[in-house]
Order: C-alpha cells, then sequence, then structure tokens
C-alpha cells in the first residue's frame, strides 16, 4: 500500500475530511482539499517534514505512513530480506507450512519484533474471538508503531 492509500486509510479512519486534515497540516483553507486529494492520489509524494506533520496529526508514527513497497511479491521479498538482516528474521517450517520466525538472541532490535508480533497475536486472537470490534483492533495495531 503506497503511502497516499496510508494516508487515506488513516484519514477516514479517524473520521476527518481532506480539508481538515489538509488545514492542520497547514495548507491555505480554499487548497488544503486538493493538495490532500494530490497526496492520496499519488500525483505527489510528500517531503520528510510533511509526512512527519501528517503523522502527527493522524495520531500514527511517521512509519505506519511511509510503508515499503509490499504491493508486489518482489517489493515483499526485499522486505523480508531486510527484516532477516535487521531482526534476524528467518524463513522455517513447521507442521509442514512454511512460517517466519524471528531469533530473539539476534539482539535488542529482534527481541522488540517479537514481543511485538505477541501482542498483535493477542489483539488477532481478540478480534476472532468477538471481544474486541475491528476499530478496536486497527488502533490497537497502529500504537505498537508508536512506541
Amino acid at each position: 500500500m503506497a503511502i497516499g492509500e496510508r494516508i487515506h486509510f488513516f484519514r477516514t479512519m479517524r473520521g476527518m475530511t481532506q480539508k481538515y486534515l489538509g488545514t492542520l497540516v497547514g495548507f491555505p483553507d480554499r487548497s488544503a482539499d486538493v493538495r490532500l486529494a494530490q497526496y492520496e492520489t499519488g500525483s505527489r509524494k510528500p517531503k520528510a517534514d510533511l509526512t512527519a506533520a501528517l503523522a502527527h496529526a493522524l495520531d500514527v508514527s511517521p512509519q505506519a505512513l511511509d510503508v515499503p513497497d509490499i504491493d508486489s511479491n518482489i517489493g515483499l521479498m526485499h522486505t523480508l530480506f531486510a527484516l532477516e538482516d535487521i531482526y534476524g528474521l528467518t524463513v522455517g517450517e513447521a507442521d509442514g507450512k512454511v512460517c517466519l520466525k524471528v531469533n530473539k538472541d539476534k539482539g535488542r532490535r529482534a527481541y522488540g519484533l517479537l514481543e511485538m508480533l505477541h501482542a498483535w497475536k493477542e489483539q488477532a486472537d481478540k478480534l476472532s474471538a468477538g471481544e474486541i470490534s475491528r476499530e478496536e483492533y486497527d488502533d490497537c495495531v497502529n500504537s505498537f508503531s508508536q512506541n
């Protein structure tokens, strides 16, 4: 999902209009909605300072907006290779199925990722059991990137 799609996703999840979000990040009132539409449709890509301002206004981390290209198998594989290098992510097999594993002994970053994955699984289980709504699940998962 490209950055524009992420901006749109979080904006609509927060119930904001393009004009409202645009004015929050400092665009003039008369063109705020047009400017935001340009970013959401991908005709323009926000620079780092605008990405940070949008993230702040949307109450997410900048990393939640600027995600790697995972819309293709090749882009996803390069992301997984980077996770292997940085976090010790490995591919394995369990019960006849391919699985990804995090080696917590790889270091502090790997251990932190493992903790976040456990928290994600806990929230996913609650969603599956009907204990929380999809919106509560999204809020929990999106808060991971702010810690």
